[in-house]
């Protein structure tokens, strides 16, 4: 992959990853929110990671997923990744 992913893209694998709906997530101000204000735990994030790899060959072990705090966090370590 070698362009970039938006914080629209994120938001839609992680409200997939964490079996909700398109309106459960907030729009507004969604890429500073904390994971944990935004409902996400661990699993979901690693369920993103799995999905980051299999649809998009982007590689984020799940020690290093579970310790970004928000979606900004992640979509700059995905962005990296890519640009890599």
């Amino acid at each position: 992959m070698s362009r970039t992913m938006s914080i629209e893209e994120l938001r839609g694998i992680l409200i997939a990853c964490a079996g909700g709906e398109d309106g459960d997530a907030p729009r507004e101000d969604f890429a500073d929110l904390a994971f944990d204000d935004l409902g996400y735990d661990s699993l979901a994030l690693i369920e993103t990671a799995a999905r980051l790899k299999l649809n998009h060959g982007v590689v984020i072990p799940d020690d290093l997923i579970t310790e970004v705090g928000t979606p900004a966090e992640l979509l700059k370590l995905i962005n990296d990744r890519i640009a890599a």
